[in-house]
């Protein structure tokens, strides 16, 4: 039996815009993967502490408030903190294509902007998670 690929999906921060993360959780879950949804307005500790007692693969962050700068980079560094650099993050949410390079740089993964479709989520997890 192959094992699932494990998704904590999570609003950090103050934004309680949560129909995208919905979306993506409810895409990942369809096409075989275990989700965690953690809800809204989580702290990057909280996120993290969920991540680890949920021994997740990946972690997708959303944001539409426009704090993305600060919480994703800080969900990658308690991550790093806490010795769990082969959870992989990566995010979504209204980000401006000049924010990219610099949250990529700080270990995101991956940026999915709005207009990006669920199967190239689910095809991005499916050949990253484990590498």
């Amino acid at each position: 039996m192959e094992k699932k690929i494990r998704v904590l999906v999570a609003k950090p921060g103050l934004d309680g815009h949560d129909r995208g993360a919905k979306v993506i959780a409810r895409a990942l879950r369809d096409a075989g993967m275990e989700v965690i949804y953690t809800g809204l307005r989580q702290t990057p500790e909280q996120i993290v502490t969920a991540a680890l007692q949920e021994d997740v693969d990946a972690i997708g962050l959303s944001c539409l408030s426009g704090a993305h700068n600060h919480l994703f980079p800080r969900v990658v560094e308690l991550l790093h903190e806490q010795k769990a650099d082969d959870i992989m993050v990566f995010g979504g949410g209204v980000i401006p294509d000049a924010d990219i390079p610099g949250l990529k740089a700080a270990g995101i993964k991956e940026i999915f902007t709005p207009g990006t479709s669920t199967q190239d989520v689910v095809a991005f997890l499916n050949a990253h998670v484990g590498q």
